[in-house]
């Protein structure tokens, strides 16, 4: 049993913090996964600090007292969605003719910024070691994505989605952490355009191989592919322009079942994806989602968009091995027509490929040692004093 302890805080976006929690545990590590509140996909973790329906003053006394818990608790502490405990945002000032709602916000947003700054000046005073890892927009830019991207989520959504004021809150909250925590990591490669230089990429390591368990005999069976897709946000998925796509591909007399999951706890997403055989995911991000590893996972080829310029942060073999087929805005309908047409035997080769895949570069045990690698590394240079 390693002698530190360490917590994993504030989300549990995707499932990936409390999944690599569990991988350190197994590895020796002391390792808890608490969150702020739950919220419909209801991700199994170590701890919820705030019951649902609570009371605002209650929310922020939890969240405070757990800030000093963690003092004296922990010695690592693993931040995780691009956020402390307090999760900071943007203070927009009050407009006028808003009321007191914008004055609310406000004042809101101004003491969780201040909390913040509070929170971790308190981690480092009392030396504790900082981690952090983004997730996806915590990081992304609009800005950039509209500058350097011809095809991104940015073209996709209104201003208020990567508005001016958003962009400028994370790359001045990129910096501030970054600059206190001992390492920075990214699951999407993306995001290392708009992360310090000495950030890690690092996949997904939220599935378990032994509950996600391989099976294509749905692949094999004389029945209509079943397709499935689930946009969490349907302008950022490109869920219509998939929806447009198939319906014409339906008029020519291709045959297919699909399946939309919105909204739906973990669990019984699951059922749904258990019964599906191919994902189409995601248009316009540049990278397949933790959707997709689970997918993979059991055995389901996936549909998806991966932006060429950024794979030079991921490793070689690994942009080697990608076993997507790629598909963006422009080429959608010839994508899934290919895929609807094409030979069972075909498919079934790529969903053992894509499970091959998701074993080799999403093992939460190997993910989780080389995280576990910079804690000790972190806490080597607490005992003698130093730093980095």
């Amino acid at each position: 049993m390693k002698s530190f302890k360490v917590i994993h805080a504030p989300t549990a976006v995707g499932g990936n913090p409390p999944a690599l929690s569990r991988a350190l545990r197994a590895q020796g590590i002391q390792s808890e996964c608490c969150i702020i509140s739950q919220n419909y996909l209801a991700y199994e973790v170590d701890r919820v600090l705030v019951p649902a329906g609570a009371r605002f003053l209650q929310c922020e006394f939890k969240r405070l007292a757990f800030i000093f818990e963690c003092l004296f608790k922990y010695d690592i502490i693993h931040y995780n969605a691009g956020t402390t405990i307090a999760t900071a945002n943007i203070i927009e000032w009050p407009a006028p003719g808003k009321g007191v709602s914008s004055l609310k916000r406000f004042v809101y947003s101004a003491y969780l910024r201040g909390l913040q700054y509070f929170e971790v000046s308190l981690f480092k005073l009392f030396r504790k070691k900082l981690f952090l890892t983004y997730q996806g927009d915590d990081a992304r830019q609009g800005d950039y994505c509209r500058q350097h991207y011809a095809v991104s989520i940015a073209t996709q959504v209104d201003a208020s989605y990567y508005s001016d004021a958003s962009d400028a809150f994370k790359r001045h909250n990129i910096k501030y952490l970054a600059r206190h925590c001992e390492q920075v990591y990214a699951l999407n490669p993306d995001l290392m355009n708009v992360l310090p230089p000495s950030a890690k990429f690092v996949p997904y390591s939220h599935v378990r191989f032994d509950q996600w368990r391989f099976s294509c005999e749905g692949l094999l069976a004389d029945r209509p592919l079943r397709i499935v897709h689930a946009p969490t946000h349907r302008r950022v998925k490109g869920t219509d322009l998939i929806l447009e796509a198939l319906q014409a591909l339906e008029q020519e007399g291709l045959h297919f079942e699909l399946t939309l999951v919105e909204g739906l706890p973990q669990a019984e997403a699951r059922k749904r994806y258990e019964q599906a055989d191919v994902l189409i995911d995601q248009l316009f991000a540049g990278w397949y989602g933790g959707l997709a590893v689970e997918l993979m996972a059991l055995g389901k080829p996936v549909l998806v968009y991966v932006r060429e310029e950024d794979l030079t942060f991921i490793p070689d073999q690994m942009r080697e091995e990608l076993p997507f087929i790629n598909v963006d805005p422009f080429n959608v309908k010839e994508r899934l027509r290919e895929v609807l047409t094409m030979p069972r035997e075909r498919l079934v080769d790529l969903a053992t490929r894509s499970r091959a895949f998701v074993e080799k570069w999403h093992d939460p045990a190997r993910i989780a040692r080389l995280i576990s690698e910079d804690y000790e590394a972190a806490m080597r240079t607490s005992k003698v004093g130093g730093r980095h």
